[in-house]
């Protein structure tokens, strides 16, 4: 796989990507939405394209594969939700640096499949402790298709 992110067309994937983000976060009423991806041929997870940040801090945020909302996500294939963090989570609230950096007390995130693999996740989340409707959720599988189709026609190799 190879991260075609430095294309002469970045700049639209980028707007591609953020506008997702930022149409989802406003359908939902969420605080924060996130794409984190896991890096071609490697194990880290970052969080290239976010709406509603706070601070700058998810640029510098690297996570390893199984750690965080993202890499359990990304391992298992399997939706994840916290409702009340750092409330019943697995493992450490130090593993969660997304809900750190961003002060996130409730998320949902949903896998980000390529060619039938796990490689990101796509999170919804709140400053507050919320539980998440079957309609935010039927949102967020939605937006996941979106989010797909960008991935597999420009993000990664063919």
């Amino acid at each position: 796989m190879e991260c075609k992110r430095n294309s002469p067309n970045n700049d639209d994937l980028v707007n591609s990507f953020l506008l997702e983000c930022n149409l989802l976060r406003e359908n939902i009423s969420c605080d924060f939405t996130g794409i984190a991806i896991q890096k071609p041929d490697e194990l880290d997870i970052v969080w290239p394209y976010v709406s509603g940040n706070r601070n700058e801090k998810y640029k510098y945020l690297t996570v390893r594969y199984g750690k965080g909302i993202a890499g359990k996500v990304i391992s298992t294939g399997s939706p994840m939700t916290i409702a009340s963090f750092p409330n019943n989570i697995i493992g450490r609230s130090t593993d969660y640096p997304i809900m750190l950096a961003e002060k996130l007390l409730s998320a949902y995130a949903y896998p980000l499949q390529f060619k039938g693999v796990p490689k990101g996740a796509l999170l919804i989340g709140f400053r507050d402790s919320r539980t998440f409707s079957q309609d935010d959720k039927d949102k967020v599988q939605t937006t996941v298709q979106k989010v797909e189709a960008l991935l597999a026609s420009n993000y990664f190799g063919r």
